[in-house]
C-alpha cells in the first residue's frame, strides 16, 4: 500500500487547499446567496481584497460560508495580512454554524500547530465532525488515521467505509487508496474487477500512482479486459510526469515490443532515466550492453534532453 502508508502530515498538509473544496452556496437564487456569489466569484479570480470586502459584509449577517471563506484569505494571506489567529477564529465562527469546509480547515490548523499547539486528538475529533458532514476529503483523512492506528485503533474495514464516501465525491487520492484495498482484500472483500474499477476512475484523475496499478492490471489484463497497447500509452503518460515505475515498465515494452514497436534506443533512455530514479533493472542493463554504440549514444543524448528540459515524444 504505497501510497496509503505515506506520512499522514503530508497527506493532511496536501489536503490542505480548501480553495478545492469552497463553492458557491445553493441559496444563489436569492439576494443574499447573490452577494455571496459575489464574493466567491472575486475569489475564484483571484481578486482577492474583493472577496474579502464582499465576504464581511455576509458574515457580518451570520452567513457561515462567507466566514469560512474570510478564514480562507486570512490563511493564505490573499488580499489581506496573513493571520492565523482570526483565520481560526472565522473558521471556529463557521464551524459552529455547521459549515463542513471550516470543520476540516479546524482540523488541518490543529494537526499542524498552526494558531496555537498542535493538537492531533482534537484535530481526529474534528475530521470525524467534518467527515459526519459529508466533506470529501475529511473522510479520506479520517480514513487514514484508521489505517495507520493514529488517534484510532487501527480498522479496515472502517477505513475503507470512509475511503467509499470520498471516492464517490470523486476523491481521486481515496478512490486509489480504496482500489489498493480490494486489490489486497483488506477492510474489503478481495476483489481485482472493483480495484481496476476504481484505479482507473483515480487514473482518469490525474493520480499518477493509480495510472501505473491501472496500466500493469490493462498489461496483464488482471480484472479489466486485456489491453497491451492501452497500457503502454498510460505508462508513458505516467513515465513523462516522473514515475520511475513507469519508466522501467515503458522501457521493458519498448524492449520486447509488446504494446508499442520495439524501440532499443528509446527502451535504454528510459532505463536509464528510471534507474536514475532508483529503478534499476538487471535485464535492461544486459539489453543495453548488447546494442550498438550508436543506439546506446542516441539514447544518452535523449536522456540528457531529458535532464535538460524535457525527452522528445516518442
Amino acid at each position: 500500500m504505497r501510497r496509503i502508508g505515506r506520512s499522514l502530515s503530508m497527506a493532511l498538509i496536501g489536503a490542505f487547499a480548501l480553495a478545492l473544496a469552497l463553492a458557491a452556496p445553493a441559496t444563489a437564487q436569492s439576494a443574499a446567496g447573490a452577494a455571496l456569489d459575489d464574493a466567491f466569484g472575486a475569489y475564484q479570480r483571484g481578486f482577492y481584497l474583493t472577496a474579502f470586502n464582499e465576504a464581511t459584509k455576509r458574515a457580518q449577517q451570520g452567513d457561515a460560508a462567507a466566514m469560512t471563506l474570510l478564514g480562507e484569505l486570512y490563511a493564505n494571506g490573499f488580499g489581506v495580512g496573513r493571520d492565523d489567529i482570526k483565520a481560526a477564529q472565522w473558521y471556529k465562527q463557521a464551524a459552529a454554524a455547521g459549515d463542513r469546509n471550516a470543520t476540516f480547515a479546524l482540523a488541518m490548523f490543529s494537526f499542524e500547530g498552526r494558531a496555537g499547539a498542535r493538537n492531533t486528538a482534537e484535530a481526529a475529533r474534528l475530521l470525524g465532525e467534518a467527515a459526519r458532514l459529508g466533506h470529501p476529503a475529511a473522510n479520506y483523512n479520517l480514513a487514514l488515521l484508521y489505517l495507520q492506528g493514529q488517534e484510532f485503533k487501527q480498522d479496515f474495514t472502517r477505513a475503507a467505509e470512509l475511503l467509499r464516501v470520498a471516492a464517490d465525491a470523486g476523491n481521486a487520492e481515496a478512490q486509489y487508496a480504496l482500489a489498493t484495498m480490494y486489490k489486497e482484500g483488506r477492510g474489503v472483500p478481495k476483489d481485482a474487477q472493483q480495484a481496476a474499477l476504481l484505479m482507473a476512475k483515480a487514473s482518469i484523475a490525474g493520480n499518477l500512482d493509480a495510472m501505473v496499478e491501472f496500466a500493469i492490471a490493462q498489461f496483464n489484463g488482471d480484472g479489466v479486459e486485456k489491453d497491451e497497447s492501452g497500457a503502454a500509452r498510460l505508462f508513458l503518460i505516467a513515465a513523462r510526469r516522473g514515475s520511475p515505475i513507469a519508466q522501467n515498465r515503458l522501457a521493458r515494452i519498448l524492449m520486447a515490443g509488446r504494446g508499442m514497436a520495439a524501440d532499443a534506443a528509446a527502451a535504454i533512455r528510459w532505463h536509464i532515466v528510471a534507474k536514475q530514479a532508483g529503478a534499476g533493472d538487471p535485464e535492461l542493463d544486459a539489453f543495453a550492453a548488447r546494442q550498438p554504440q550508436t543506439v546506446r549514444d542516441a539514447a544518452n543524448t535523449a536522456v540528457q534532453k531529458w535532464l535538460t528540459g524535457g525527452i522528445e515524444a516518442r
